[in-house]
């Protein structure tokens, strides 16, 4: 799939584009791959860590479409990672989310059908998904965007679709290394918005691999939505601290008890497939595509009226055990003991 090919990642210096750079360094053979982003020290910081010299470094923001279009000649694939992520950031700054978000998502669009671009998947989140905050309904806008950017393309041989997950453990800006950190430094406790919330639990490595699958998957216009475990942020507290007492500080602006991934009211263009699901475009795109077969042969099947999946009632919930695994595995310094293994995810067979 990337073998001798050109690849761009949008915000590729966060810690999804780290990871993907990795792996692709790792396990294809691509012809360039490009960092898009605003920061040029970590885009110096990245050139120091992977010495590589397939890597290009365009310093750029998505709000600047001829920006864009430069760094996109010749450009095979995209993985539009780049947004303002942050909840209360885009509250209280509302027009600068809209920007980069809903406006940046835009001019992605707009080079990639300009260059020729041949397959684009942007990356979304589960606050899309029923959103209650300007940050999901952002992404949400963004996802539309890119579902009807399969109407744009003509005769152009373009692909655009959208991959949804949860919270990656682990990454920059979640609860683990906040808790992390403020366990260092001697905390006497770890706060926690509300004692029933749950959220949808994936690692940096695993979304890696997911967005990955999606690009053999794609034929333009899905949103593609893993199958995930959910966690009780008691349970990963207890898992990062269990001699630390837990103090419920309430909800944040814009936060949900539970996330939500697949709305009920998508139901009826929802695909079930073994690992994953497909939401399916509301309207109809130019291509033909039977999304209930995707181009790996994978076949799915409707879920059916009134389905949703909601991290407070997905079954598959982690055991404190594995989430501590996970914990031990990405802090060390924590100290914390193993009691088991966590299950490793299904590879797929064109990773081996």
């Amino acid at each position: 799939m990337f073998d001798q090919k050109s690849i761009l990642i949008t915000g590729g210096t966060g810690s999804f584009g780290q990871e993907f750079v990795s792996r692709l360094l790792s396990q294809y053979k691509p012809k360039r791959i490009v960092i898009y982003s605003r920061d040029e020290l970590k885009q110096w910081e990245m050139s120091e860590r992977f010495k590589s010299d397939i890597l290009r470094f365009f310093i750029g923001d998505v709000r600047d479409c001829d920006r864009l279009k430069m760094a996109l000649e010749n450009v095979d694939y995209v993985v539009h990672a780049a947004a303002l992520k942050q909840v209360p950031a885009a509250e209280y700054n509302p027009m600068e989310c809209i920007k980069t978000n809903i406006m940046g998502a835009n001019n992605v669009i707009t080079a990639c059908l300009d260059q020729h671009v041949k397959k684009i998947v942007a990356l979304s989140t589960d606050k899309a998904a029923s959103p209650i905050n300007l940050y999901g309904a952002s992404k949400l806008a963004s996802d539309k965007l890119f579902i009807a950017a399969n109407n744009l393309a003509g005769n152009k041989p373009i692909q655009f679709s959208v991959v949804r997950y949860g919270n990656v453990a682990g990454s920059r800006g979640s609860v683990l290394p906040y808790f992390s950190k403020i366990i260092k430094e001697g905390s006497d406790h770890l706060p926690i918005t509300h004692t029933e919330m749950t959220r949808f639990w994936i690692t940096l490595t695993e979304g890696v691999e997911f967005v990955i699958q999606s690009f053999y998957r794609m034929q333009g216009g899905e949103i593609f939505v893993p199958k995930l475990p959910s966690v009780k942020m008691t349970e990963v507290a207890t898992a990062m601290a269990p001699e630390l007492p837990i103090v419920e500080v309430g909800i944040r602006p814009g936060e949900k008890l539970h996330e939500i991934m697949c709305p009920r009211d998508s139901a009826h263009h929802t695909i079930e497939f073994d690992d994953h699901y497909v939401i399916t475009p509301t309207i109809k795109v130019s291509r033909d595509s039977d999304y209930k077969k995707n181009t790996l042969g994978e076949i799915g099947h409707d879920v059916g009226i009134g389905f949703e999946y909601e991290s407070g009632t997905n079954p598959d919930f982690l055991e404190v055990s594995e989430i501590r695994t996970f914990v031990q595995k990405a802090f060390p310094e924590l100290g914390i003991n193993s009691l088991h293994t966590i299950k490793p995810s299904n590879t797929s067979p064109w990773m081996h």
